[in-house]
């Protein structure tokens, strides 16, 4: 492809595109409950396949998540459990002020303890 420049242009404007609604989407998500970040990450290696920013950005953040898992690893039982315990409340806190914000879907069940 790199031969023929209009396809090789058509090609890099595709990828751009594609990645960044990718990472459009992930940001948007991530403060609601599910795989914002991860999204982040999957929208970043489709950028990485063309764009050599991308490709840095991508590992400076895997240089960073490692660094975080590591250093939660090597923390005693009662950390890791009180952050896990703050990222629970934070996601709980976040799907209750977006539902309260939104409304309940009509598809939940009424049994369910949230706002009607």
């Amino acid at each position: 492809m790199a031969t023929r420049r209009t396809v090789d242009s058509a090609y890099r404007l595709v990828v751009g595109v594609v990645g960044g609604v990718i990472v459009a989407v992930g940001l948007a998500t991530i403060p609601l409950p599910g795989p914002g970040w991860l999204t982040v990450i999957a929208g970043l290696f489709v950028l990485a396949t063309e764009f050599f920013w991308a490709e840095r950005l991508l590992e400076f953040t895997k240089k960073h998540v490692k660094s975080w898992t590591d250093w939660l690893g090597r923390q005693p039982v009662w950390v890791r459990a009180a952050v896990a315990l703050v990222t629970a409340a934070s996601v709980y806190g976040v799907l209750v002020v977006t539902l309260h914000v939104t409304g309940v879907p009509g598809w939940v069940p009424g049994w369910v303890p949230l706002w009607r």
